[in-house]
This record gives C-alpha cells, sequence and structure tokens, in this order.
C-alpha cells in the first residue's frame, strides 16, 4: 500500500480551472464499518462543477477534493469490524452527501474511504465506463418513476430534456414498465433520436407549443405525472399542461445552468391554476433522498439499478477518459454544449509507492469499445 496519493483539491470556491490543483495527500485509513477504495474511474458531472463554484445545494469545507457523486474501484483494505465485503472486490461506491448528514469524501484521488453501506459489488463484465457512473443517473431514473412518482403501465409521463442522460435512462425503463412518454427536446434534429431509443411522442419547443402539443396527445384533460429538469417558463408550461390533481417533480434547473441573479432562479407558475385544480409541484434531490432513506433502502435501490443495468434495460453512454494532470480539459468537456461523452478521471494500475504528480496516468480497467480513446 502507497503512503501517499494523487488527488484533485479544489483550494477555494471559485471557477473549477481556478481552483483546482493536483496534490500529493496521505492515503487515508478507513475507519470501523468503512474501507478503503482504489479508484479505478470516477466521472465529472455538471453538478460536481457547481459544489465547486458554491451554487449547489451544499458546500464542502475548502481545500476539498472534488467529485461529490460516485466512482468504482476495488476494496484495497478493510476498517474494524466491516462486514459484507472483502479485499479485492469491485464496488461502486455512491459518494453522494446524505443532506442532512456528515461530509462525504470526494471521488477525484486515488483511494477512498467510504461507508460500507454505500458501496455495491460489481461483476466485472459491466465496464467502467458504465459502472463508474451507475449511482446517480440511473438511480435518479429509477427513483422518479417508480417511487416518486409511481407512474403505472399504460400511464402518460411528460418529461423535460429528453436527450440529458437521465431523460434518455427515463425512456428505456418506461418502455420496460410499459409506460407511455411525452418528451421535450429544444432542438428539432433531436426528435428523431428519441423517437428511435423509444419515446412515444417528442415536443420540440423549437417550434412547437408545449402546451398545445400535450393536449393533441392526450387530449384536453391533461396528463397526470410530469418530471422537469429545465425549469424556467418550460417548467411553468409542463404545470400548465397537467391534468387537476396532476404533479411535477422537478429535478434539475437546466434554463439556470450559469445564471447568478437567484431571482431568475424561478418557475412563474399560476397561482389560479395551483389552487382551484390542485395541481403540485415540488422537488426532488438526490442528496436529500439519501439523507431520508435508511442504509437498506438504498442499498436495495442501488440493487435494483445494479440489475437494470446488467440487464442492458438501463444503458449507460460511454464515458471518455482523461488523466487527472489534464483535468482542465476534463472540467471544459464536462459543460461544452453537446458535448456527448461523459469525462471520467481514470488512474494507472501501477502506482509506486511515494510517486510523484507526473506519474503516468492510464485507464486501469477496460474502458469498453464505445469509450472514445484517450489521446496519447
Amino acid at each position: 500500500m502507497p503512503r501517499s496519493m494523487r488527488a484533485l483539491v479544489a483550494v477555494e470556491a471559485g471557477e473549477p480551472i481556478d481552483v483546482l490543483r493536483l496534490e500529493s495527500r496521505p492515503v487515508p485509513t478507513p475507519g470501523a464499518g468503512q474501507a478503503l477504495i482504489r479508484v479505478a474511474a470516477t466521472p465529472v458531472h455538471a453538478s460536481d462543477l457547481h459544489v465547486l463554484r458554491g451554487r449547489y445545494g451544499f458546500s464542502p469545507a475548502f481545500p476539498a477534493v472534488g467529485g461529490n457523486m460516485e466512482c468504482v474501484g476495488r476494496v484495497a483494505a478493510l476498517g474494524p469490524g466491516t462486514e459484507g465485503l472483502r479485499a479485492g472486490e469491485r464496488v461502486v461506491a455512491a459518494a453522494v452527501p446524505a443532506v442532512p448528514g456528515p461530509p462525504v469524501d470526494g471521488t477525484w484521488q486515488e483511494y477512498l474511504v467510504a461507508d460500507a453501506h454505500r458501496l455495491l459489488p460489481v461483476p466485472d463484465r459491466l465496464d467502467d465506463s458504465s459502472a463508474c457512473q451507475l449511482a446517480v443517473n440511473p438511480l435518479t431514473a429509477l427513483l422518479l418513476v417508480t417511487r416518486e412518482l409511481d407512474v403505472r403501465p399504460g400511464e402518460w409521463l411528460l418529461q423535460t430534456a429528453a436527450g440529458s442522460t437521465v431523460g434518455r435512462l427515463v425512456i428505456q425503463l418506461a418502455r420496460h414498465l410499459g409506460i407511455r412518454t411525452i418528451n421535450v427536446v429544444r432542438r428539432r434534429e433531436a426528435v428523431a433520436e428519441i423517437r428511435a431509443l423509444g419515446g412515444d411522442e417528442v415536443i420540440c419547443t423549437e417550434d412547437e407549443d408545449l402546451v398545445r402539443r400535450v393536449t393533441e396527445i392526450v387530449g384536453p384533460a391533461g396528463v397526470r405525472k410530469a418530471v422537469d429538469c429545465v425549469a424556467g417558463p418550460v417548467g411553468a408550461q409542463v404545470a400548465q399542461s397537467l391534468a387537476p390533481g396532476g404533479e411535477t417533480v422537478v429535478y434539475g434547473a437546466l434554463s439556470t445552468h450559469r445564471q447568478t441573479d437567484p431571482a431568475a432562479l424561478t418557475i412563474p407558475l399560476s397561482a389560479r391554476s395551483v389552487i382551484y385544480e390542485t395541481k403540485a409541484v415540488r422537488g426532488f434531490w438526490l442528496n436529500r433522498w439519501f439523507g431520508t432513506a435508511s442504509p437498506e433502502e438504498a442499498q436495495q435501490v442501488l440493487s435494483q439499478v445494479r440489475g437494470l443495468v446488467v440487464d442492458e434495460v438501463l444503458s449507460i453512454p460511454g464515458g471518455r477518459p482523461f488523466p487527472l494532470e489534464r483535468f482542465s480539459e476534463a472540467v471544459e468537456l464536462a459543460e461544452a454544449p453537446g458535448h456527448g461523452a461523459k469525462p471520467l478521471f481514470v488512474f494507472a494500475d501501477d502506482q509506486d509507492e511515494g510517486h510523484g504528480q507526473e506519474a503516468p496516468a492510464r485507464p486501469r480497467y477496460d474502458l469498453g469499445k464505445t469509450t472514445a480513446q484517450m489521446d496519447s
């Protein structure tokens, strides 16, 4: 076991490119009920970057290791009394900080200490690219459809940002469960792609009226269940499209992606519609779900997600690997319009004790043929 490791650390809150530093840190020691994970791959989510900017629902104590979502790796050591895991076992770590809850170590480092109940064994046939993205977006899609809204077979589900990772997963899950989807996109060229993925109906806000099209599809009564990841005027139109007693669950605000004015972070709802038609608009945040779910419930749902991914009911798009040294490129790609592959930090498998920051970095495991190859 090496004494030191590389970690990507934000020295203070700010733009990630400006505040991130590649540092050498001591390899941590797991405590009771914990495991030390040798990280193989960990994604760069846009929400990770918002945490570093101080614009997310929680803020770490700086300096802080980046990455507050998920990773895949192997158990390197077990803390005292830790049961249910073994050294060398391949696991996914759900590193989403619970709110309320204690701080959680960031994943953008070579070794990570995690509570055992946040670790999920995964088979080797599931490549690193899919495994390291298993605990956030697929989990969100499953919870939204089956827990938050309890959408039943044959029902309509309206969703915005259908081309996003969660949106695509919702379409796949809905097809598996016999749920019909109305999918909102903002670009005409995305319509054919969403239909090919299995979306039943597609509305393009570039040249179509959302409310009118929903009425044409389901009739004047409207839809009873919707998920929204856009907010702003589009979120308001989703609420307007609801049937009396209908419900929208808002889990993102893409329309305010780089917005810094708090007054602009809104959904302009009609009070008359909410009152007289008893519509409900409420939020969902994975961090708060982890703060309220028991460890047993979290493990049960994570296991369900793992089964859906392993059985190829849910397909996670391949990622693009980067070594930590190229973090500026990975961060830029994470927020580039239409960036495609998710950037992933990957780690070498031949780490020597006490290595420096310039050690070579290559994927520890095969990231799969669908993953874009790292530039040499």
